[in-house]
């Protein structure tokens, strides 16, 4: 099987607070429509490696690489373009508490684009029914669930047709179910719009359910220990923290499914 096309290249990538390193030597490639998951233990450095690759701290030593063009060695209005092409769901959902959801999707448009009130309001509906919150426009955060504030987020991360979503914790607070019906959505948006998808995640029901490609972050030797396809791993692991994470509740697993 043929390998998809690099949209996201990291190269020898050190990331380090003052003296204190995080990780270092990463290198990986994302390739265009993969569901990417970045996983490993807790303090592993998982959500700081995406801080890096969405341009909001600088690698100490390396580079990352979209469509082959160098992000941190861009000028700064290269720089924006590229960040244009992202869509960001932070672990909270990360809405304006005081402003609707409408007016919480509308904000992006509002400020990158030209386009007028009328149109902004049909597309604002429009990337809220893609999440399944048509008829929802005029709801305060504090009025949904836990799981319509995360799918009122992503709604935000998509309004700009962005090539790339990244997912900082999605799950996070979420029920199972509730957990399965955001895995479901990111399955569907990712074939009916074609974006690459960076997810942050240690929840081994999501990463086994979407993910076609992953690295493995260690806390330990703060550096990766494995990359590829989460049940690629389960099935050869390349280190045994990799199959002690991966094999968490399998127990509970199997009941499940049984």
């Amino acid at each position: 099987m043929s390998q998809p096309e690099a949209r996201i290249t990291v190269r020898n990538l050190d990331m380090r607070y003052g003296e204190r390193v995080i990780q270092r030597d990463l290198n990986f490639v994302i390739g265009v429509g993969e569901i990417f998951v970045i996983m490993g233990g807790s303090g592993c450095g998982k959500s700081t490696l995406l801080r890096h690759l969405i341009g909001l701290v600088r690698p100490a030593r390396g580079d990352v690489l979209y469509d082959g063009e160098n992000f941190w060695t861009a000028d700064p209005d290269q720089r924006e373009r590229m960040t244009r092409r992202f869509g960001v769901l932070y672990q909270s959902g990360a809405l304006w508490s005081s402003l609707t959801l409408a007016e919480n999707v509308a904000l992006p448009l509002g400020e990158y684009t030209s386009l007028g009130a009328r149109q902004i309001a049909e597309l604002v509906s429009l990337k809220l029914a893609l999440v399944g919150l048509a008829g929802f426009e005029d709801f305060y955060p504090s009025e949904i669930s836990g799981g319509m504030r995360k799918r009122a987020g992503l709604a935000r991360a998509m309004a700009l047709d962005p090539d790339i979503l990244f997912f900082d914790e999605p799950s996070a607070g979420l029920d199972p179910i509730s957990s399965k019906l955001l895995d479901d959505l990111i399955l569907e948006l990712r074939a009916s719009l074609g974006a690459t998808v960076v997810i942050v995640t240690h929840e081994l029901a999501s990463i086994f359910a979407i993910a076609t490609n992953s690295v493995f972050l260690d806390a330990e030797t703060k550096t990766m220990i494995a990359t590829g396809a989460p049940k690629d791993l389960l099935e050869r692991p390349p280190d045994a923290k990799v199959r002690r994470f991966l094999t968490r509740g399998e127990s509970e697993r199997e009941t499940t499914h049984a």
